[in-house]
């Protein structure tokens, strides 16, 4: 069977699944809108969880951001497995205990304040937005190349997807998609992994094969031979090349770990649990879950990598590859725009070496995981898969993105400020009509993607990191920050956070570049803008501790609140939300 059939036959199943568990899990009540009736089993949550933060970005981009910049890459990696287990330690047990549906609503009663709120919707709004561009970019591209339709066409069909069951089902809906989501998207991450590193090493568990030699006899380790060809191009070497400076490589890391954090999209996830210990229970599977694939993640990026610059310039032969020759998957991926080669020296033959005057071919660091098993000519089951595992990613953490976004909206500030007599049915209605409107938005956006979905979403885990982080961080451990401190701190983070970025950018998302050091002559400590996000977050917590310095102190019953939230065991006291 050719490619494009199967693929239409993997990917038209696996959207049928979606929609028939979409029907099944019908939302009927806002709890079951929001947060999915808090009656999910922690071990199914847990593996929701994973389905909804890992996103394209850590399907699609994350290998390959690892696979071109060796080391300095791994900054997604640390970041993002670290945040996570900051969400668990730190944040989900204490907002479940809390037992609200929104992290606007949270931050609205432990500051008392509906300006709180409000500030607390936009600064959401704004992540998430960010966020949901690289799922959009996401599916585009794998639509474009495996269903070999236009990006657009792959966008409307995509956004077509989310919209029957995420606005039918709402997060019980997304709940149950995601687990079949995830049971998705792992497979097609591991199996080609798998195949992969069998080729090149003879060891079956891409994470041994990844330090283990290689299975040509030459005794020579993997990542060995992937520096020496990297080198040889006139690349850094793969394994020590940092990302810029250490001063940026821990910021970004940092950056990304507390924007992890506060992202509200995998935050509401523990609020569908049905106790407190569930939401640890179920973060614990989820990091479990999540292993799986971050584990594989680096094997796959190096194998990727030397396969690409192996099968394009071969160094066994040392003679470039003739472009008529080419082979059948590079003549796909050029089809897409992704992959794209100029002769500018007239010889015919492809040259893949360092620096712009002399690039010949320029690959879109996003097609790495996708292109993979064709490269590596596995068959086209697989192949198939890899394309259906990608849009799984890119569509579970969209949907979690756009409940969040509409939650915010019908929740937040329409039933807790504008029209807080609604009925229920009537807060459904709205619920679904944001959702819907959020989709919209989300595939506007999508249409002109500014860059790759990793460095799309790092801006937004920057935000996340510059605003929200801080504020939910004081609400559960300082009785002493008012909301005069947390109103101020969030504005402040967020808005030199954006400064930041525009000023030294132009543009909202980062460039190769940029990672090249083109750029950060003004950068401030050598920070990129990506990585700004955890300036941002020092700043928010020092404006907030100066001001709560200089302003009364919450109220008797707020500080009681915030000691109940840290107690183990009963269940917190409620709080009105002030003006």
């Amino acid at each position: 069977m050719d490619l494009k059939t199967m693929t239409f036959l993997v990917v038209g199943a696996t959207f049928a699944l979606y929609i028939g568990i979409a029907i099944w899990a019908r939302a009927h009540t806002t709890s079951d809108f929001y947060v999915a009736g808090k009656g999910i089993h922690p071990v199914a949550n847990g593996m929701a969880t994973a389905a909804d933060w890992m996103s394209a970005a850590s399907f699609i981009s994350m290998a390959g951001l690892i696979a071109f910049f060796g080391y300095g890459g791994s900054v997604f990696l640390m970041g993002w497995t670290g945040g996570y287990v900051l969400l668990a330690m730190l944040l989900a047990p204490y907002l479940r205990k809390f037992g609200k549906f929104t992290v606007p609503e949270f931050i609205g009663e432990r500051y008392y304040s509906r300006t709180a709120r409000v500030v607390a919707v936009i600064c959401l709004i704004v992540a998430s937005v960010t966020y949901v561009i690289g799922q959009m970019k996401g599916i585009g591209v794998a639509f474009g190349r495996f269903l070999e339709v236009k990006y657009e066409i792959g966008l409307l069909i995509g956004m077509g997807i989310v919209f029957i069951y995420a606005v039918m089902g709402g997060m019980k809906g997304i709940t149950y998609t995601q687990i079949a989501q995830y049971c998705v998207l792992i497979f097609a991450y591991t199996i080609p992994a798998i195949f992969i590193s069998l080729n090149l090493t003879g060891h079956a568990l891409p994470q041994i094969g990844l330090g283990s030699t290689m299975a040509d006899g030459s005794g020579t380790y993997l990542l060995d031979k992937l520096d020496q060809v990297v080198t040889d191009l006139g690349f850094h070497e793969y394994t020590t090349k940092e990302r810029l400076s250490k001063v940026n490589m821990f910021a970004y890391t940092l950056s990304l770990m507390i924007g992890t954090a506060g992202l509200p999209h995998v935050i509401i996830r523990f609020f569908t649990v049905p106790k407190v210990a569930d939401a640890r229970k179920s973060a614990g599977w989820a990091l479990v879950f999540i292993t799986i694939l971050y584990t594989t993640a680096p094997a796959v990026a190096a194998m990727a990598r030397l396969n690409l610059m192996e099968t394009i310039q071969p160094s066994a032969t040392g003679e470039n590859l003739v472009y008529a020759e080419r082979p059948t998957w590079f003549k796909n991926w050029e089809k897409t725009g992704l992959l794209k080669f100029e002769d500018k020296n007239g010889d015919g033959k492809i040259q893949y070496v360092k620096g712009d005057a002399n690039e010949m071919v320029k690959v879109d660091r996003d097609i790495m995981v996708l292109a993979n098993p064709e490269i590596a000519k596995l068959p086209n089951w697989i192949i198939a898969l890899v394309a259906a595992g990608g849009l799984a990613a890119a569509l579970s953490t969209a949907a979690g993105l756009l409940l969040a976004i509409a939650s915010s909206i019908s929740h937040d500030l329409m039933k807790g400020i504008f029209v807080p007599n609604i009925s229920e049915k009537g807060e459904l209605l709205a619920s679904r009509i944001a959702m819907g409107g959020a989709i919209g938005l989300a595939g506007y956006l999508g249409y002109n993607p500014p860059d790759f979905a990793a460095g799309t979403v790092a801006l937004a885990f920057g935000l996340a990191a510059s605003s929200i982080f801080p504020a939910l961080m004081m609400g559960i451990f300082s009785k002493r920050i008012n909301k005069h401190a947390a109103v101020w701190g969030m504005l402040t983070g967020l808005s030199i956070t954006l400064l930041y970025v525009f000023q030294h950018k132009g543009i909202m998302f980062i460039k190769e570049t940029a990672f090249l050091g083109d750029m950060k002559a003004n950068w401030f400590l050598g920070i990129e803008p990506n990585a700004f996000g955890a300036v941002g977050a020092v700043v928010n917590f020092v404006v907030a501790f100066v001001i709560s310095r200089v302003t009364p102190p919450p109220p008797e019953h707020i500080q009681h609140l915030v000691e109940d939230i840290r107690v183990p065991g009963g269940a917190s006291s409620a709080s009105g939300a002030g003006h």
